[in-house]
C-alpha cells in the first residue's frame, strides 16, 4: 500500500506554453463577463462550516490574488488526458493525464479522478475562499498531484475550503478510510491524516471542520485528524457517544450549516461547535412514502439542498432550518441540483436531455431548453450539471459539447463549445 507524500517532479506537467481556443458556437461572452465580476453567493448570516481557527483567506505562497474569479470547465477525457477551459478568455490548456477514470468529483479546485486502483488527484490551479460576507479569487500553477492508491473505486467528500481542513476518501474494496490534508494539498503535496481499516463495502469519509466522520456499516464515527475517535454531542449539549447510527448510509455533501451524510431514515448533519463535533439527526416528515435521498447537489456552499426522490420527486433538504421537503417532479428526472438563489431555482435534467428550471417551492416546470444530451444519456455516459450564481454548465461526451445554460433567461444556451477531446468528466473550477 502506498501511502504518498511529495509528488515527484516527473508527476507535474510542465508549464503550458501553448494556449488554444475552443470553438464558440454561440458567443454571449461580454455578458459573461458581466455577470462573473463580484462576489459568487449571497451573503449567509452563518459562519462557513470548515473555516480555519488562524484565518488565511485562502492563500497560499505563490498563488496570484485576482479581483474576480478565475471560473472555468476542467475536463477529462476517456483516456485521461485533462484539459481546462477559461470561461473568461475561452482558452484551453492541457494539464496532463492520469489514469482513465471510472467516476470524477470536485470540491471547486481539485478533481479526483477515481478508479479501481485509487485516486488521482488534479490541481486546477483556480479557487474562491468565501469569508462568509465577501470573497478572495486565486490562481496558481495547475499540476497533476499524483495518486492515492486504495482498491475499489472510491467514493470522495471534500469540504467547502481547498486550503484547509480535510478530504476523505473511502476504498470499498478493501473497507480502508482515509483523510487527506487538504492544506498540505494545497502547496503540491499528498499528506495522509490517517488510514484506517473498516469492513469492505460501502462508506464515506466526510470532512467536518477539524474532524472527520466515517460512515461504515450502519454507524458513523467521528475522528480526529490523528485517526483518534472522540464522542459527539446532540444539538442540546448531550452525549450522542462514539458512535451515532445510520442505517445504509449514502450521500454527502457540506453546506455552510455543515456536512450532511444521507441515511435510510432521513439525514445526519454534522457541524462543530465551541470546537466539539456536534451531530443532529433530520429524519424524513412522518407519513411521506417516497424513495429515499441518495445524492445531494447545490450551488457550492449553500444551506438548501436537492436530491432525487426516485425519477418523479425532488427532496428539499434546508441544512439551516432542518427540514425536508417533497416536491413532485414536472416530469421523470435523472438527475437535480438546486441553486438555492432568490428565486429557490432548481435545476432539473430529463431522460431525453433536456435542462428543466423547476421552482424550488412548488415543483412547477418554469423553463426547459432544447435536448441536449440525450444521446450521452442513452450511452450510460457521466453527464454532469452544475449551477453557479448565473449559469449552469453541462456536457455532453456522446455530442462532444459543454454548454453554458442561462436559467434565469427561460433556459437559454449562452454559450456552447467544441472541445478536441471527449469531455467524459466535468468539474466546474475556480468558485
Amino acid at each position: 500500500m502506498l501511502h504518498p507524500s511529495r509528488p515527484s517532479q516527473s508527476s507535474r506537467p510542465p508549464r503550458p506554453a501553448r494556449r488554444r481556443r475552443l470553438p464558440v458556437l454561440f458567443p454571449s461572452a461580454a455578458a459573461v463577463l458581466a455577470v462573473l465580476t463580484g462576489c459568487a453567493a449571497p451573503v449567509s448570516d452563518a459562519p462557513a462550516a470548515d473555516e480555519p481557527t488562524v484565518d488565511t483567506h485562502g492563500e497560499i505562497a505563490g498563488a496570484e490574488e485576482l479581483a474576480e474569479p478565475a471560473v472555468g470547465l476542467t475536463s477529462i477525457d476517456p483516456a485521461g488526458r485533462v484539459s481546462h477551459l477559461d470561461l473568461l478568455d475561452e482558452s484551453t490548456v492541457d494539464l496532463g493525464t492520469v489514469r482513465a477514470p471510472a467516476v470524477v468529483h470536485t470540491d471547486g479546485r481539485y478533481l479526483f479522478a477515481a478508479d479501481a486502483a485509487g485516486v488521482s488527484i488534479v490541481d486546477s490551479g483556480v479557487w474562491t475562499w468565501d469569508h462568509v460576507d465577501h470573497f478572495h479569487y486565486y490562481r496558481a500553477q495547475p499540476a497533476l498531484l499524483g495518486d492515492v492508491a486504495g482498491e475499489g473505486v472510491a467514493t470522495v467528500a471534500t469540504s467547502n475550503s481547498s486550503t484547509t481542513g480535510g478530504t476523505g476518501l473511502f476504498f470499498p474494496a478493501s473497507g480502508e478510510a482515509v483523510l487527506l490534508d487538504t492544506e498540505a494539498m494545497s502547496t503540491g503535496e499528498l499528506v495522509e491524516s490517517f488510514r484506517l481499516e473498516r469492513t469492505p463495502g460501502a462508506g464515506l469519509v466526510v470532512p467536518v471542520g477539524s474532524f472527520a466522520a466515517v460512515a461504515s456499516g450502519d454507524e458513523v464515527t467521528v475522528h480526529t485528524a490523528d485517526g483518534d475517535e472522540v464522542a459527539v454531542h446532540t444539538a442540546d449539549g448531550a452525549e450522542a457517544g462514539e458512535g451515532v447510527r445510520c442505517v445504509a448510509p449514502q450521500g454527502t455533501i457540506t453546506t455552510r450549516v455543515g456536512a450532511v451524510i444521507g441515511c435510510e431514515d432521513g439525514a445526519l448533519l454534522l457541524h462543530v461547535e465551541e470546537e466539539q463535533p456536534v451531530v443532529e439527526r433530520i429524519p424524513y416528515p412522518d407519513g411521506v412514502d417516497a424513495p429515499r435521498a441518495t445524492a445531494f447537489a447545490n450551488r457550492e456552499g449553500r444551506p438548501r439542498v436537492a436530491a432525487l426522490a426516485g425519477t418523479s420527486g425532488i427532496w428539499m433538504l434546508d441544512t439551516r432550518d432542518r427540514t425536508w421537503t417533497l416536491l413532485a417532479a414536472p416530469e421523470p428526472l435523472v438527475q437535480v441540483t438546486a441553486v438555492d438563489d432568490a428565486d429557490a431555482n432548481v435545476l432539473g435534467l430529463t431522460p431525453d436531455g433536456r435542462v428543466l428550471v423547476i421552482d424550488g417551492e412548488n415543483g412547477a416546470a418554469r423553463a426547459a431548453s432544447l435536448p441536449l444530451v440525450g444521446a450521452s444519456l442513452t450511452a450510460g455516459d457521466a453527464v454532469t450539471l452544475v449551477a453557479d450564481q448565473q449559469r449552469a454548465y453541462l456536457n455532453g461526451p456522446a455530442e462532444q459539447r459543454l454548454w453554458e445554460i442561462d436559467f434565469a433567461d427561460a433556459a437559454r444556451i449562452a454559450r456552447e463549445f467544441a472541445p478536441e477531446r471527449v469531455p467524459a468528466f466535468v468539474a466546474q473550477t475556480g468558485r
